[in-house]
């Protein structure tokens, strides 16, 4: 989708009701369905955390900005993720964090990016962490600097890729939940994009859908 006709929907974003759970289950591992269904995370005091979706042109295309995490010895190892990270008290909220984190990871100012809604948070069970999504656009071209402690490599993901089912596998998965069992995910760019990072680009996929076919 050509970047400024993307812009004409950003504000019919803003009010559509988020599916939450609804979106979540789609690419959800099937162990862990009856989890999220039942889920009380204020009692698990999980750590918090703020990601970025951000939308930003490139050769007038619209894309989304994904990362390739560093291999290290942790659980969220050599995933494909969001650009951001844990909360810390001098952000002051988590749209902050997103925002630092985004500066900090893959070189992109705060001032180049609107925010324009929060979706819902999604816990990660592994690392006990809450992570609160925000959708934010930049409304020029990027150039990406990775920091290369933390990001191996940074996807560009047009939106019309993003937006095809084709994209939509199942992979088999050695995951907290088992070894070697089927799990949805996405393949983007040859990446299979699973757990949660799937999870909540599966609630955006939806807000997307929705808005566009309201105003086709």
């Amino acid at each position: 989708m050509n970047f400024q006709d993307f812009l004409k929907y950003v504000p019919n974003i803003i009010p559509v009701k988020l599916p939450a759970v609804e979106s979540h289950l789609k690419m959800a591992p099937k162990e862990r369905i009856e989890g999220l269904k039942n889920l009380d995370v204020n009692a698990l005091n999980p750590r918090m955390a703020g990601v970025m979706m951000l939308f930003y042109p490139k050769q007038e295309k619209t894309h989304l900005v994904l990362i390739v995490r560093n291999t290290y010895e942790g659980i969220h190892s050599a995933q494909i993720a969001f650009p951001g990270g844990k909360f810390e008290k001098d952000d002051f909220n988590f749209e902050n964090t997103a925002l630092r984190e985004t500066h900090e990871e893959v070189g992109i100012e705060r001032e180049k990016i609107e925010i324009v809604k929060n979706f819902s948070p999604m816990y990660i069970p592994p690392s006990n962490f809450l992570v609160h999504p925000f959708l934010g656009i930049a409304r020029e071209e990027l150039s990406f600097y990775p920091d290369i402690r933390e990001v191996a490599g940074i996807i560009e993901l047009p939106l019309s890729i993003f937006l095809n089912d084709e994209i939509i596998i199942e992979a088999r998965l050695s995951t907290s939940y088992g070894a070697n069992i089927l799990v949805p995910a996405f393949n983007i760019q040859n990446h299979v994009v699973w757990g949660a990072t799937a999870m909540i680009l599966s609630e955006l996929r939806d807000v997307l859908k929705v808005t566009f076919e309201k105003e086709a």
